[in-house]
């Protein structure tokens, strides 16, 4: 996909277009064509909901072409690579270092690209769970990757349906959903979901105050 042909333009002026153009080339050399088009599909759908909530789009595409670039290294090496943010690695990362593939590929763009955009980086280095600290780059790369039309189920009335609501809502029932789907498998919900949910429902009760 040439990003300059996307419904959304790039703009050619955006100092992010050289280093977008190597990621997505470093992605696709690194992931399998499965994982690739996800991302690509991420970064499309993130651009689309920047352009939507008046966030710049290059870093959204960025963020999204970015965020699983880790996602098939081995545990040692994701270990290794995310250490490097200087953040301890919590019991349920060592018992499943793959969960480290966000930090890691955050770490990645810091130190191989350049980027020094705190709130793009940690849309990258938390987009598995999210994060009560997000803003609206962090809650866009989140639900853009629980949303993108390649998942099961995400239909285009849908789509028209989430984008018809505040970015908080949108990101508020993406995230719901994705609680559900772990509370159905028996599986615990991460506390790092469940901080996100709280700041999401105190931003909304707040906005509906001041409106």
């Amino acid at each position: 996909m040439d990003i300059n042909e996307t419904e959304y333009d790039i703009s050619l002026n955006s100092p992010l277009l050289p280093v977008i153009k190597r990621v997505q080339k470093a992605a696709e050399s690194v992931l399998s064509a499965k994982r690739y088009e996800h991302s690509v599909r991420v970064a499309q759908t993130a651009l689309k909901m920047c352009v939507l909530y008046k966030v710049d789009p290059a870093r959204g595409y960025l963020a999204g072409i970015s965020h699983d670039i880790c996602k098939e290294l081995s545990s040692v090496q994701l270990m290794d690579i995310a250490c490097r943010d200087g953040n301890p690695v919590s019991a349920v990362e060592k018992e499943r270092p793959s969960l480290l593939h966000g930090r890691a590929a955050a770490v990645l763009l810091k130190e191989d690209y350049e980027i020094y955009d705190k709130e793009l980086l940690d849309s990258v280095a938390f987009h598995t769970f999210g994060h009560k600290k997000f803003g609206d780059l962090g809650k866009i790369v989140y639900s853009a990757d629980k949303i993108e039309p390649g998942r099961e189920n995400i239909t285009a009335e849908y789509l028209e349906h989430l984008f018809s609501m505040s970015l908080n809502l949108l990101t508020k029932e993406t995230l719901e959903n994705c609680l559900d789907f772990v509370r159905k498998r028996n599986r615990p919900l991460a506390p790092e979901s469940l901080d996100f949910l709280k700041k999401l429902e105190k931003d909304i009760k707040k906005t509906k105050r001041d409106s």
